[in-house]
Protein backbone atom coordinates (compact mmCIF):
# COMPACT_ATOMS: atom_id res chain seq x y z
CA UNK A 1 0.00 0.00 0.00
CA UNK A 2 1.23 3.55 -1.00
CA UNK A 3 1.32 6.35 1.16
CA UNK A 4 -1.55 8.32 1.65
CA UNK A 5 -1.55 12.24 1.99
CA UNK A 6 -3.02 14.23 4.79
CA UNK A 7 -5.20 15.80 1.98
CA UNK A 8 -7.08 12.39 0.09
CA UNK A 9 -10.04 11.49 1.29
CA UNK A 10 -10.38 8.71 -1.35
CA UNK A 11 -7.61 6.70 -3.36
CA UNK A 12 -7.72 4.36 -5.76
CA UNK A 13 -5.02 2.28 -6.75
CA UNK A 14 -4.64 0.58 -10.48
CA UNK A 15 -8.71 0.17 -10.05
CA UNK A 16 -9.83 -2.81 -12.90
CA UNK A 17 -13.67 -3.66 -13.51
CA UNK A 18 -14.71 -6.16 -16.32
CA UNK A 19 -18.42 -7.24 -17.25
CA UNK A 20 -17.57 -10.49 -19.37
CA UNK A 21 -15.41 -9.27 -22.41
CA UNK A 22 -16.29 -5.32 -21.84
CA UNK A 23 -13.13 -3.83 -20.15
CA UNK A 24 -15.10 -0.88 -18.32
CA UNK A 25 -12.72 0.12 -15.86
CA UNK A 26 -8.83 0.08 -16.92
CA UNK A 27 -6.21 0.31 -14.18
CA UNK A 28 -7.53 3.68 -12.72
CA UNK A 29 -4.78 5.64 -10.19
CA UNK A 30 -6.76 8.76 -8.70
CA UNK A 31 -7.30 10.78 -5.67
CA UNK A 32 -10.13 12.80 -4.56
CA UNK A 33 -8.82 15.45 -2.03
CA UNK A 34 -10.22 16.36 1.44
CA UNK A 35 -13.47 18.91 0.57
CA UNK A 36 -13.22 18.69 -3.07
CA UNK A 37 -15.72 18.40 -5.79
CA UNK A 38 -14.07 16.21 -8.04
CA UNK A 39 -16.37 15.57 -11.55
CA UNK A 40 -15.47 12.16 -13.81
CA UNK A 41 -16.77 13.86 -17.70
CA UNK A 42 -17.52 11.22 -20.51
CA UNK A 43 -19.49 9.91 -23.27
CA UNK A 44 -22.24 7.39 -22.31
CA UNK A 45 -20.57 3.77 -22.11
CA UNK A 46 -16.55 5.19 -21.04
CA UNK A 47 -16.72 3.93 -17.22
CA UNK A 48 -17.87 6.60 -15.24
CA UNK A 49 -20.94 5.65 -13.63
CA UNK A 50 -18.88 1.92 -12.86
CA UNK A 51 -16.36 3.86 -11.59
CA UNK A 52 -18.89 5.32 -8.96
CA UNK A 53 -20.82 2.14 -8.25
CA UNK A 54 -16.83 0.99 -6.88
CA UNK A 55 -16.61 4.11 -5.09
CA UNK A 56 -20.17 3.10 -3.55
CA UNK A 57 -19.29 -0.24 -2.94
CA UNK A 58 -22.01 -1.54 -5.48
CA UNK A 59 -19.37 -3.07 -7.47
CA UNK A 60 -16.11 -4.63 -6.65
CA UNK A 61 -13.23 -4.21 -8.98
CA UNK A 62 -11.24 -7.39 -10.21
CA UNK A 63 -7.98 -5.87 -9.86
CA UNK A 64 -6.76 -3.01 -7.56
CA UNK A 65 -7.57 -1.04 -4.14
CA UNK A 66 -10.06 1.68 -2.87
CA UNK A 67 -9.32 3.41 0.26
CA UNK A 68 -11.26 6.08 1.91
CA UNK A 69 -9.26 8.33 4.70
CA UNK A 70 -6.08 5.73 4.77
CA UNK A 71 -8.20 3.06 5.22
CA UNK A 72 -9.14 0.12 2.96
CA UNK A 73 -12.77 -0.71 1.90
CA UNK A 74 -11.90 -2.40 -1.58
CA UNK A 75 -14.34 -5.47 -0.31
CA UNK A 76 -16.28 -3.55 2.29
CA UNK A 77 -19.79 -3.40 1.53
CA UNK A 78 -21.78 0.23 0.86
CA UNK A 79 -23.62 0.13 4.51
CA UNK A 80 -19.88 0.34 6.06
CA UNK A 81 -18.11 2.70 3.82
CA UNK A 82 -19.42 5.77 5.78
CA UNK A 83 -20.02 7.01 2.13
CA UNK A 84 -23.61 8.93 0.58
CA UNK A 85 -25.50 8.46 -2.98
CA UNK A 86 -27.87 10.49 -4.86
CA UNK A 87 -29.00 9.41 -8.14
CA UNK A 88 -30.33 10.31 -11.19
CA UNK A 89 -34.26 9.32 -10.23
CA UNK A 90 -33.96 10.66 -6.76
CA UNK A 91 -34.75 7.61 -5.22
CA UNK A 92 -37.42 9.07 -2.68
CA UNK A 93 -39.81 7.43 -0.56
CA UNK A 94 -43.39 8.47 -2.67
CA UNK A 95 -45.43 7.35 0.96
CA UNK A 96 -42.81 9.50 3.02
CA UNK A 97 -42.77 13.45 4.00
CA UNK A 98 -39.81 15.59 2.73
CA UNK A 99 -39.44 15.63 6.58
CA UNK A 100 -39.66 12.09 6.83
CA UNK A 101 -37.48 10.88 3.15
CA UNK A 102 -34.67 13.36 4.83
CA UNK A 103 -34.87 11.89 8.28
CA UNK A 104 -35.16 8.50 7.04
CA UNK A 105 -31.48 7.44 6.99
CA UNK A 106 -30.98 9.00 10.73
CA UNK A 107 -33.62 6.58 11.76
CA UNK A 108 -31.96 3.41 10.60
CA UNK A 109 -28.61 4.66 12.22
CA UNK A 110 -31.00 4.91 15.68
CA UNK A 111 -30.32 8.28 16.32
CA UNK A 112 -32.02 9.74 19.24
CA UNK A 113 -35.84 11.72 17.87
CA UNK A 114 -34.25 14.79 19.53
CA UNK A 115 -31.14 14.88 17.97
CA UNK A 116 -32.52 13.61 14.75
CA UNK A 117 -35.28 16.86 14.76
CA UNK A 118 -32.58 19.13 14.97
CA UNK A 119 -30.68 17.94 12.28
CA UNK A 120 -32.99 17.57 9.88
CA UNK A 121 -34.57 21.05 10.43
CA UNK A 122 -30.91 22.31 9.88
CA UNK A 123 -31.08 20.10 6.66
CA UNK A 124 -34.52 21.17 5.62
CA UNK A 125 -32.98 25.41 6.02
CA UNK A 126 -29.60 24.41 4.13
CA UNK A 127 -31.47 23.77 1.31
CA UNK A 128 -34.07 25.82 1.30
CA UNK A 129 -37.02 23.84 1.90
CA UNK A 130 -38.73 25.45 4.39
CA UNK A 131 -42.23 25.42 5.21
CA UNK A 132 -42.36 22.02 2.49
CA UNK A 133 -41.99 19.46 5.63
CA UNK A 134 -45.05 17.93 4.90
CA UNK A 135 -45.52 17.48 1.26
CA UNK A 136 -44.97 14.40 -0.12
CA UNK A 137 -42.88 13.92 -3.63
CA UNK A 138 -45.86 14.48 -5.95
CA UNK A 139 -46.49 17.34 -4.38
CA UNK A 140 -43.04 18.94 -5.45
CA UNK A 141 -40.97 20.53 -8.51
CA UNK A 142 -38.50 18.39 -9.70
CA UNK A 143 -35.98 21.43 -8.03
CA UNK A 144 -37.53 20.23 -4.92
CA UNK A 145 -37.06 16.92 -5.57
CA UNK A 146 -33.61 16.94 -5.84
CA UNK A 147 -33.12 19.12 -2.83
CA UNK A 148 -34.91 16.44 -0.61
CA UNK A 149 -32.95 13.83 -1.96
CA UNK A 150 -28.83 15.81 -1.35
CA UNK A 151 -30.78 16.67 2.37
CA UNK A 152 -31.28 12.61 2.86
CA UNK A 153 -27.77 12.39 1.69
CA UNK A 154 -25.92 14.84 3.61
CA UNK A 155 -27.83 14.74 7.00
CA UNK A 156 -25.89 11.22 7.35
CA UNK A 157 -22.46 13.27 7.55
CA UNK A 158 -20.82 11.20 4.90
CA UNK A 159 -17.14 11.46 4.53
CA UNK A 160 -18.08 11.00 0.96
CA UNK A 161 -21.05 12.33 -1.45
CA UNK A 162 -21.38 10.64 -4.79
CA UNK A 163 -23.49 12.26 -7.29
CA UNK A 164 -24.41 10.13 -10.18
CA UNK A 165 -25.94 13.13 -13.22
CA UNK A 166 -28.26 14.21 -10.40
CA UNK A 167 -29.53 17.13 -12.27
CA UNK A 168 -30.12 15.52 -15.68
CA UNK A 169 -34.13 15.45 -15.42
CA UNK A 170 -34.12 19.15 -14.30
CA UNK A 171 -35.04 21.45 -17.43
CA UNK A 172 -32.04 23.91 -18.65
CA UNK A 173 -32.88 26.93 -16.57
CA UNK A 174 -33.01 25.27 -13.37
CA UNK A 175 -30.73 22.82 -14.14
CA UNK A 176 -27.96 25.56 -14.30
CA UNK A 177 -29.67 26.88 -11.06
CA UNK A 178 -29.06 23.67 -9.16
CA UNK A 179 -25.42 23.66 -10.47
CA UNK A 180 -24.83 27.13 -8.30
CA UNK A 181 -26.64 25.80 -5.55
CA UNK A 182 -25.14 22.91 -5.30
CA UNK A 183 -21.06 24.10 -5.48
CA UNK A 184 -22.09 26.55 -2.77
CA UNK A 185 -23.82 24.00 -0.49
CA UNK A 186 -20.66 21.93 -1.12
CA UNK A 187 -18.16 24.55 -0.47
CA UNK A 188 -20.11 25.91 2.93
CA UNK A 189 -20.35 22.74 4.41
CA UNK A 190 -16.72 21.28 3.20
CA UNK A 191 -18.13 18.01 1.68
CA UNK A 192 -15.93 15.97 -0.12
CA UNK A 193 -18.06 15.13 -3.88
CA UNK A 194 -17.58 12.74 -6.37
CA UNK A 195 -19.83 13.92 -9.11
CA UNK A 196 -20.53 11.96 -12.33
CA UNK A 197 -21.87 13.84 -15.59
CA UNK A 198 -21.55 14.23 -19.54
CA UNK A 199 -22.38 17.80 -19.57
CA UNK A 200 -19.18 19.42 -20.56
CA UNK A 201 -20.89 22.72 -19.32
CA UNK A 202 -22.00 21.59 -16.16
CA UNK A 203 -18.32 19.98 -15.10
CA UNK A 204 -16.74 23.73 -15.76
CA UNK A 205 -19.69 24.97 -13.65
CA UNK A 206 -19.16 23.28 -10.67
CA UNK A 207 -15.58 21.18 -10.11
CA UNK A 208 -12.80 21.96 -8.50
CA UNK A 209 -11.29 19.34 -10.87
CA UNK A 210 -11.98 17.37 -13.84
CA UNK A 211 -11.12 13.71 -14.44
CA UNK A 212 -12.09 13.00 -18.14
CA UNK A 213 -13.07 9.61 -18.91
CA UNK A 214 -12.28 7.46 -22.04
CA UNK A 215 -12.74 3.90 -22.90
CA UNK A 216 -12.21 3.07 -19.12
CA UNK A 217 -9.05 5.51 -18.45
CA UNK A 218 -8.43 8.67 -17.22
CA UNK A 219 -7.68 10.68 -20.17
CA UNK A 220 -6.60 14.03 -18.61
CA UNK A 221 -6.91 15.13 -15.00
CA UNK A 222 -7.08 19.05 -13.98
CA UNK A 223 -8.63 22.29 -12.91
CA UNK A 224 -11.76 23.09 -14.99
CA UNK A 225 -9.64 26.26 -16.59
CA UNK A 226 -6.59 23.80 -17.31
CA UNK A 227 -8.24 21.45 -18.56
CA UNK A 228 -10.09 23.49 -21.50
CA UNK A 229 -7.51 26.20 -22.07
CA UNK A 230 -4.53 23.40 -21.87
CA UNK A 231 -6.30 20.11 -23.45
CA UNK A 232 -3.82 17.32 -23.58
CA UNK A 233 -5.32 15.01 -26.09
CA UNK A 234 -7.46 15.56 -29.17
CA UNK A 235 -10.24 13.75 -27.22
CA UNK A 236 -10.14 15.95 -24.46
CA UNK A 237 -10.19 19.20 -26.21
CA UNK A 238 -12.56 18.19 -28.47
CA UNK A 239 -14.93 16.27 -25.65
CA UNK A 240 -14.77 20.08 -23.53
CA UNK A 241 -16.39 22.80 -25.80
CA UNK A 242 -15.59 22.31 -29.23
CA UNK A 243 -12.17 22.58 -30.91
CA UNK A 244 -10.45 23.52 -34.22
CA UNK A 245 -8.02 20.12 -34.95
CA UNK A 246 -4.84 20.45 -37.47
CA UNK A 247 -1.96 18.01 -38.93
CA UNK A 248 0.77 20.22 -38.53
CA UNK A 249 4.45 20.22 -39.55
CA UNK A 250 7.03 21.93 -37.32
CA UNK A 251 9.31 24.80 -38.50
CA UNK A 252 12.17 26.18 -36.51
CA UNK A 253 12.54 29.60 -38.53
CA UNK A 254 14.37 32.34 -36.97
CA UNK A 255 13.33 33.66 -33.26
CA UNK A 256 10.44 31.05 -33.25
CA UNK A 257 8.78 28.49 -34.44
CA UNK A 258 6.21 28.38 -36.86
CA UNK A 259 3.95 25.51 -37.89
CA UNK A 260 2.61 24.55 -41.36
CA UNK A 261 -0.91 22.85 -42.58
CA UNK A 262 -0.80 20.88 -45.53
CA UNK A 263 -2.55 23.30 -47.02
CA UNK A 264 0.66 26.04 -47.18
CA UNK A 265 -0.78 28.34 -44.23
CA UNK A 266 1.61 28.75 -41.92
CA UNK A 267 1.20 30.18 -38.06
CA UNK A 268 3.71 31.02 -35.43
CA UNK A 269 3.25 29.19 -32.00
CA UNK A 270 4.56 29.48 -28.74
CA UNK A 271 4.98 26.40 -26.90
CA UNK A 272 6.97 24.57 -24.16
CA UNK A 273 8.70 21.68 -25.72
CA UNK A 274 8.62 21.97 -28.93
CA UNK A 275 9.61 18.70 -31.36
CA UNK A 276 11.93 18.86 -33.76
CA UNK A 277 12.32 21.00 -37.30
CA UNK A 278 10.27 18.84 -39.62
CA UNK A 279 8.19 16.76 -37.23
CA UNK A 280 4.24 15.86 -37.57
CA UNK A 281 2.04 17.16 -34.96
CA UNK A 282 -1.25 17.54 -33.65
CA UNK A 283 -2.87 21.61 -32.87
CA UNK A 284 -5.51 22.65 -31.27
CA UNK A 285 -7.59 25.42 -31.20
CA UNK A 286 -10.44 27.22 -29.25
CA UNK A 287 -13.20 28.56 -31.25
CA UNK A 288 -13.51 31.78 -29.55
CA UNK A 289 -9.83 32.45 -29.75
CA UNK A 290 -10.33 33.22 -33.18
CA UNK A 291 -10.37 37.17 -34.07
CA UNK A 292 -12.78 37.93 -36.54
CA UNK A 293 -13.07 41.74 -38.11
CA UNK A 294 -14.07 43.18 -41.34
CA UNK A 295 -10.85 45.37 -40.59
CA UNK A 296 -7.15 44.30 -40.19
CA UNK A 297 -6.20 42.77 -36.98
CA UNK A 298 -3.06 43.38 -35.02
CA UNK A 299 -2.09 39.98 -34.29
CA UNK A 300 0.78 36.80 -34.20
CA UNK A 301 -0.77 35.21 -37.15
CA UNK A 302 -3.29 36.96 -39.61
CA UNK A 303 -5.06 35.61 -42.23
CA UNK A 304 -7.96 36.24 -43.97
CA UNK A 305 -11.32 34.09 -44.60
CA UNK A 306 -14.56 33.58 -45.86
CA UNK A 307 -17.55 33.38 -43.79
CA UNK A 308 -19.33 30.53 -45.22
CA UNK A 309 -22.37 29.86 -42.12
CA UNK A 310 -23.63 31.93 -39.33
CA UNK A 311 -25.58 31.02 -36.75
CA UNK A 312 -27.05 32.86 -33.87
CA UNK A 313 -26.54 31.50 -30.72
CA UNK A 314 -27.92 34.39 -28.28
CA UNK A 315 -25.06 36.06 -26.67
CA UNK A 316 -22.72 34.63 -29.59
CA UNK A 317 -22.69 34.03 -33.46
CA UNK A 318 -21.12 30.75 -34.79
CA UNK A 319 -18.98 31.19 -37.86
CA UNK A 320 -17.90 28.82 -40.47
CA UNK A 321 -15.00 30.09 -42.20
CA UNK A 322 -12.88 28.98 -45.01
CA UNK A 323 -9.27 30.80 -46.23
CA UNK A 324 -7.94 30.93 -49.57
CA UNK A 325 -5.72 27.98 -48.90
CA UNK A 326 -8.98 25.84 -48.18
CA UNK A 327 -8.74 25.79 -44.64
CA UNK A 328 -11.87 25.12 -42.72
CA UNK A 329 -12.43 26.73 -39.18
CA UNK A 330 -15.09 27.45 -36.42
CA UNK A 331 -15.21 31.06 -35.19
CA UNK A 332 -17.05 31.88 -32.38
CA UNK A 333 -17.49 36.02 -32.32
CA UNK A 334 -19.44 37.45 -29.03
CA UNK A 335 -21.82 40.26 -29.43
CA UNK A 336 -20.38 43.30 -27.85
CA UNK A 337 -21.88 46.72 -27.93
CA UNK A 338 -18.18 48.39 -28.32
CA UNK A 339 -18.48 46.62 -31.61
CA UNK A 340 -20.25 48.10 -34.63
CA UNK A 341 -19.59 45.74 -37.50
CA UNK A 342 -21.87 43.52 -38.37
CA UNK A 343 -20.38 40.38 -39.94
CA UNK A 344 -22.67 38.37 -42.49
CA UNK A 345 -22.35 35.26 -44.81
CA UNK A 346 -20.50 35.34 -47.83
CA UNK A 347 -18.61 38.23 -46.27
CA UNK A 348 -14.11 38.29 -46.81
CA UNK A 349 -12.87 38.77 -43.06
CA UNK A 350 -9.68 39.44 -41.71
CA UNK A 351 -8.82 36.66 -38.89
CA UNK A 352 -6.07 36.79 -36.03
CA UNK A 353 -4.73 34.59 -33.30
CA UNK A 354 -2.01 34.52 -30.83
CA UNK A 355 0.71 32.10 -30.79
CA UNK A 356 0.08 30.08 -27.35
CA UNK A 357 -3.87 30.37 -28.67
CA UNK A 358 -2.24 27.09 -30.73
CA UNK A 359 -1.97 24.26 -28.15
CA UNK A 360 -0.12 20.99 -29.13
CA UNK A 361 -2.01 18.01 -28.40
CA UNK A 362 -2.01 13.96 -28.68
CA UNK A 363 -3.82 11.55 -30.65
CA UNK A 364 -5.81 12.15 -33.38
Amino acid sequence: MSEHPAAAMVELQGVTKRFGSVLAVDDITLVVRRGELLTLLGPSGCGKTTLLRLLAGFEVPDRGSIFLEGADVTRLPPYRRDVNQVFQSYALFPHLTVRENIGFGLRMQGIRRKEADLRIEEAVKTVSLSGLEGRFPHQLSGGQRQRVALARAIICRPRVLLLDEPLSALDAKLRHGMQLELKHLQRRLGLTCVFVTHDQQEALTISDRIAIINKGRIEQLGASDEIYHRPRTAFAADFIGQANLFQVQVLHRGPGVRVRLKEGLEWAIRAGAVPPDGDSVLISIRPERIMVSMRPIDAENQFEARIEEKVFQGAADRLSLVTEHGVRLRALVTHQSAIEETLREGDQVFCGLRGDDLVMVEGG
